[in-house]
């Protein structure tokens, strides 16, 4: 008693519309509103924006093409930043690491401006000079690899031998298959 009792519906159509009623139970009285999308856009605007998106592709490509580029050369700084930081100063060469830090800062300075063409240019002179490192230090492990195999390779292939020569001892084995009829 005293409190009022509302029934409200809601009601979508398929064209998306809003059918909103309010109807209270004691006075019978009952309001409804409708409720339509009114940001539709117009068939103009559509074409309009899908001219405009046609115009702009070539522009939306080489932009695109840029940021390709940046992140290229972003992904190249921070990968020869983190082999010269695991590397330390030990083993690199004094002329390679400033090789290596020039061309990371001329790279730098180059991907602040909008040239995708010397972006590209300085990240090939960035991962040629990594790429030296790379092949020198590589060059070194292999031959420090062969050294210590050499000091541990006759050992290794006397028993190799031995184990070629117990393969003689192989059987071969005969078999019969059996057939269930009873499917």
């Amino acid at each position: 008693r005293g409190m009022p009792q509302i029934e409200v519906s809601f009601d979508i159509d398929a064209n998306g519309i809003l059918h909103v009623s309010a109807k209270d139970k004691a006075t019978g009285k009952e309001q409804s509103i409708v409720i339509k999308a009114s940001s539709g856009l117009s068939d103009d605007e559509i074409e309009r924006m899908v001219k405009d998106a046609e115009a702009h592709a070539d522009e939306d490509r080489k932009f695109h093409e840029l940021v390709q580029a940046r992140n290229h050369a972003d992904a190249m700084i921070h990968a020869t930043r983190k082999s010269m930081k695991e590397l330390g100063d030990g083993k690199l060469e004094a002329g390679e690491k400033e090789a290596i830090e020039s061309a990371i800062k001329d790279l730098e300075e180059v991907m602040t401006g909008s040239d995708k063409d010397a972006i590209e240019a300085k990240t090939k002179v960035l991962t040629d000079a990594s790429g030296k490192m790379a092949e020198r230090l590589y060059a070194q492990q292999s031959k420090s690899d062969a050294s210590s195999a050499a000091g541990g390779g006759s050992a290794e292939s006397k028993s190799s031998s031995s184990s070629t020569g117990s393969g003689d001892d192989v059987v071969d084995a005969e078999f019969e298959e059996v057939k269930d009829d009873k499917k």
